[in-house]
């Protein structure tokens, strides 16, 4: 086999055909993604058409939704009452009154500071609060002496079994959620599931005003006024007085900034750390244990059989693609050198060696060509011409050598 053979590609020996990918190609590739794309903005475009009617939240007096409350606020309309709606802490506190029910849709939204604050509005005011689904613990500051249970009911319809008035009239309802005790002996404790209050009606001591802890929305909401005594309860408990102010806790309340700079690593509870560290030292023993040699690399054959003429060619590529003409020619050179020095007495540990090589070379020439120590040891040429020519020269230089 001569050095021929590992010539890199010209422009003359490259192929007409272009490996680089066409417009068509492309789109024949992308053109999957493109029409998922197409159709997830499609259908992002007609769930917002199909929902843009509804305008207003959850337990929103506002929204006609099945999950809002805009029932409730007519019911209370066509029976005198006034419903308005405040987002901030401050229009709530500023509502509070003898004449007015205040409700918290939400409160375990508020920040520890808000509860505090709200309920020291609301407590010598005369007025009713109305607090829906309360957890723990903003069920302890806006009603102190009130306790969540942290299971909640089973069931979604319970009896009143109490006292209260408004309870006895309603009859059956859809309370049943979080469920509260209590350390008031004058409160009302309603619509018990497994022996804890649903619904929980606390006096102030100031006395004229209360605290009306409810355990689950249902019975506000669109989908499930018209059930069971939903209705009735609802407006007994928000009608007793002839305003309704429906607090909707926001988040971008200002109030609800405490003003401390806390780092990401000052929110994360210490448990989240020592997590973190444990998974970090599982992953180096699982790296460690991965890295571990089981034995001698063992060599894949291929599955199939390449000519070497491909593989010369492939690698002839790659050279002319980098422009590597030292590369390639320093390839030419060594593979010459090491099939010369066995041709002239020298061993092929040292036919990279000039002072080894060149001498017992020489005595092996008869021409006048070009010399021997150029060809083999020279500079890389500068263009692809004189790579050619180089190529040509180590072959010929080689015929010579062979030649009896």
């Amino acid at each position: 086999m001569t050095t021929e053979a590992t010539l890199p590609v010209t422009e003359a020996t490259q192929p007409a055909t272009s490996a680089s990918p066409t417009v068509r190609r492309l789109w024949t590739r992308a053109r999957g993604v493109a029409l998922a794309v197409v159709m997830l903005l499609v259908a992002a475009v007609a769930i917002a058409l199909i929902r843009s009617d509804a305008r207003h939240g959850n337990l929103d007096p506002r929204s006609v939704d099945p999950r809002g409350s805009r029932a409730v606020a007519e019911l209370l309309a066509d029976r005198g009452v006034s419903t308005r709606v405040v987002t901030t802490l401050e229009e709530a506190r500023a509502a509070a009154g003898p004449d007015t029910t205040l409700l918290v849709a939400v409160p375990d939204l508020l920040t520890a500071a808000q509860q505090n604050r709200l309920h020291s509005a609301t407590a010598a005011t005369g007025g009713r609060t109305v607090l829906v689904a309360a957890g723990s613990p903003s069920v302890e500051r806006l009603a102190p002496g009130v306790t969540a249970d942290p299971a909640t009911s089973l069931e979604s319809t319970l009896d009143p079994d109490c006292a209260l008035p408004a309870a006895r009239r309603a009859g059956t309802a859809d309370t049943g959620g979080i469920r509260y005790t209590t350390t008031h002996l004058d409160a009302d404790q309603c619509y018990p599931s497994a022996r804890l209050a649903t619904l929980v009606r606390v006096p102030h001591a100031s006395g004229g005003g209360d605290t009306v802890v409810l355990g689950a929305p249902d019975i506000l909401l669109n989908e499930r006024l018209d059930e069971q005594g939903n209705a009735s309860l609802a407006f007994q408990l928000l009608g007793s007085r002839p305003h309704l102010v429906w607090y909707l806790p926001s988040l971008s309340d200002s109030s609800a900034d405490t003003g401390d700079d806390k780092t990401l690593l000052d929110l994360l509870p210490a448990g989240w750390l020592w997590g973190s560290l444990q998974l970090f030292i599982a992953a180096a023993l699982a790296a460690l244990w991965r890295a571990r040699r089981l034995g001698p690399l063992v060599p894949e054959k291929l599955p199939v059989a390449i000519r070497a003429s491909e593989t010369v060619e492939g690698r002839a590529r790659l050279y002319r693609k980098a422009n590597a003409r030292d590369r390639a020619a320093a390839a030419l050179r060594s593979t010459t050198r090491t099939r010369l020095a066995p041709l002239v007495g020298v061993p092929v540990a040292q036919a990279h060696t000039p002072e080894a090589l060149l001498p017992a070379l020489s005595a092996h020439l008869h021409g006048d060509g070009q010399t021997p120590h150029s060809l083999l040891f020279g500079p890389p040429p500068g263009d692809d011409t004189a790579l050619l020519a180089l190529a040509d020269q180590l072959d010929a230089l080689e015929r010579e050598v062979r030649r009896p």
